[in-house]
């Protein structure tokens, strides 16, 4: 896996259920790379930190591979990478194998696969279609929440170098598809639940469903 581009954004004023709030989502790629911090990326704007950043959702990864999926349903967007709010735009991710707890070295970072992303509306926003989320939740392409375990600069051109596999845990795909295909699959949820290096959000939106 490689980066491709590193992304940030500053804060923009977006009208949302007919009301003026502030997000970070529209991210544009900057040459100069972004440096990974134990909560969030520096000089990104992180608004709601309820939802985003903290120590499991650092930094944010969207596989470059699933652009033109998404450029074939949105001809007529100006696209360009950091469309989906990621921080690294990596080519070769690939959600069906990458586990939760895989640990990887990228520029001068050290990352954690913590959880999959679950969108929320302001990705239908940035997509001017209400029915964006329910699509994206229909694909297996939701990227990859990280944890930060030694912060450091990435750049473009960096590679993601697998320093441990989780390779007793559930991939990302498998933890995703209990909001969408296997949201009725109970033991498939329990077995997530288990998972040490599931972040603890992702864990409580899992058991509000067993119940």
């Amino acid at each position: 896996m490689k980066v491709v581009s590193t992304n940030i954004a500053e804060p923009r004023t977006i009208l949302k259920n007919g009301k003026e709030i502030e997000t970070g989502i529209y991210k544009l790629p900057t040459d100069a790379g972004i440096f990974l911090g134990k909560t969030d990326v520096r000089h990104d704007a992180v608004i709601d930190r309820k939802f985003h950043g903290g120590k499991d959702k650092a930094c944010y990864l969207y596989s470059a591979d699933y652009y033109p999926f998404w450029k074939e349903q949105y001809p007529k967007l100006d696209w360009h990478l950091g469309m989906f709010g990621e921080n690294l735009t990596v080519k070769g991710l690939d959600e069906s194998k990458i586990r939760v707890g895989d640990t990887f070295e990228v520029g001068k970072a050290i990352i954690q696969v913590s959880e999959p992303r679950r969108p929320c509306s302001i990705l239908a926003i940035r997509f001017n279609d209400k029915g964006l989320v329910k699509k994206f939740m229909n694909t297996p392409y939701p990227g990859i929440y990280v944890r930060v375990l030694q912060q450091g600069l990435v750049e473009p051109n960096d590679s993601l170098k697998q320093l441990n596999a989780a390779s007793d845990s559930l991939t990302i795909k498998d933890i995703y598809s209990v909001f969408s295909e296997n949201k009725s699959n109970a033991s498939l949820m329990k077995l997530a639940l288990q998972e040490k290096y599931l972040s603890e959000d992702c864990k409580k939106s899992i058991r509000k469903r067993l119940k």
